[in-house]
């Protein structure tokens, strides 16, 4: 196996959840009297962390036993929604197949709640050729901060810097920036200007092949 490793967050990465993510939060927001545009979901929800949109969009701090009870009500709304709609972007199964052909470690490092990740894992069947799975339960710090990403290289017994990490928010890409690793942009949800700089930019996987992958880690 190769001392190299690729990670993938999984909302607008693995599959093109951010819709649904959407339609999701209309719901939630709307009966509490709120309507949010899609100008503000795309500034203040895509790869954002619940903690995050509620206090944003509620206006104050969201804590304890009320935070769980609102996380709980919004992912319960989005699984209710998505569940007959899981699909990957474009190709991506048959490159994380390449990928573990050529002997790369791979991991998914989301800001998601672990049951909103087995949901999808469950239905793709992917979870066996990932080596670290990593939900929002299990870190204390969310993206844009490195940590998830950080433990992502340690499960998986890779040097920081020989890591290239698929991201598609400005959070995202800024968190695999902070953790000093390579970041490949996933234009699913934002144009590439609206990113931080980074190695690549796609738009699925087939525009991305292993060679490139290789040339990336060097």
């Amino acid at each position: 196996m190769r001392n190299q490793a690729v990670i993938f967050d999984m909302d607008g990465v693995i599959c093109h959840t951010n819709p649904f993510h959407s339609e999701a939060f209309k719901v939630f927001f709307g009966k509490r009297g709120l309507n949010p545009t899609e100008e503000e979901f795309e500034k203040h929800m895509y790869g954002k962390s619940n903690k995050y949109i509620f206090n944003h969009f509620l206006g104050r701090e969201i804590v304890g036993e009320e935070f769980t009870n609102l996380e709980n009500e919004k992912e319960g709304l989005f699984r209710e929604i998505y569940a007959d709609n899981i699909k990957t972007i474009p190709e991506f199964l048959p490159f994380l197949q390449g990928l573990k052909k050529e002997g790369y470690r791979t991991g998914v490092a989301t800001s998601a709640p672990r049951a909103n990740l087995d949901l999808i894992m469950g239905h793709l069947k992917f979870s066996p050729n990932m080596e670290s799975i990593l939900a929002s339960e299990n870190v204390k710090n969310h993206k844009p901060d490195p940590e998830v990403y950080l433990t992502s290289a340690k499960l998986l017994d890779v040097n920081p810097a020989n890591c290239l990490v698929f991201e598609d928010s400005f959070s995202g890409v800024s968190a695999a920036i902070n953790a000093g690793m390579q970041v490949v942009g996933v234009l699913s949800s934002h144009a590439k200007e609206d990113l931080p700089p980074c190695q690549l930019y796609i738009n699925d996987y087939s525009e991305i092949d292993l060679q490139t992958v290789d040339q990336l880690l060097r």
